[in-house]
């Protein structure tokens, strides 16, 4: 998970603040669930919203450990670890307000480059015997406040000419204004010589590139840089010739980005 320096925590609530109570296990009783405490929505605002996430239990005997883990709108889980919550009553780090009253908290840091929509929260208890229950679920509306702009490709990296069987590697720079989480995806489409468009056996005619730091695979050599990459070879019995490239981007809201059209000979 990234992370963010907070200068300043603004946050805004949409309505009313909510005691949510979706229990998911109750057979215990160290892991019985009074409820969870969110919103129902949240705005950015300026800087990175930091939101306070509850749980409170009916007791906490033979509890080891409260943690959450929290999932954007596009099923990406925004923690790398679980996020623990801590019933200490340490307000300005964790959130949590008294000291040893069966509810525990902490805060977590919302982007403005994290996607809209609708974010859950997946809310664990784990008792001295190390067992791990899911206890309550809880969802709320995020809106980082950005306003959708078209994604922007450039500085195609690729050969001008380059021989059946012989694999080669090409790439595209991508920019975007409300950041790269905002990209959808990048993808080339090819056409041969003769003017046809290539369509693969399941009807795929948008191909992906990648940068997720896979050289074997896309040949992206750094993940998260924004430069999208993939490996291609012409295979034998290919018509040679003049093929055609064009590459573009599409955002999260849809928007297209500009469009980049390259040729290679294959003599």
């Amino acid at each position: 998970m990234k992370k963010y320096i907070l200068i300043l925590i603004l946050f805004i609530f949409w309505g009313c603040q909510k005691d949510f109570n979706t229990v998911v296990d109750t057979q215990s009783a160290n892991f019985q669930v009074l409820k969870a405490t969110m919103a129902d929505s949240i705005s950015y605002k300026q800087t990175d919203s930091l939101i306070v996430v509850s749980l409170q239990l009916i007791s906490s005997s033979g509890i080891r450990s409260v943690s959450v883990n929290i999932i954007a709108s596009d099923l990406t889980q925004l923690n790398d670890s679980p996020l623990i919550l801590y019933d200490n009553g340490d307000i300005a780090d964790n959130g949590d307000t008294i000291k040893g009253d069966n509810v525990f908290s902490n805060k977590f840091p919302l982007s403005r480059y994290y996607p809209n929509g609708t974010y859950t929260v997946q809310y664990f208890v784990t008792d001295n015997s190390n067992n791990t229950q899911m206890t309550a679920v809880h969802s709320f509306i995020y809106n980082n406040l950005q306003t959708a702009v078209a994604p922007v490709i450039s500085n195609l990296f690729m050969v001008d000419t380059v021989a059946i069987g012989t694999s080669f590697t090409f790439s595209v720079k991508v920019t975007d204004g409300n950041g790269l989480s905002d990209i959808d995806s990048v993808y080339y489409i090819l056409y041969r010589p003769d003017g046809t468009l290539i369509v693969n056996a399941q009807g795929i005619s948008k191909f992906p590139l990648s940068d997720n730091g896979d050289t074997d695979v896309s040949g992206d050599v750094t993940a998260g840089d924004g430069i999208y990459t993939m490996k291609l070879t012409f295979p034998s019995g290919q018509p040679t010739g003049l093929w055609k490239f064009k590459f573009a981007a599409v955002s999260r809201e849809g928007l297209e980005s500009n469009i980049i059209t390259h040729n290679v000979v294959v003599p």
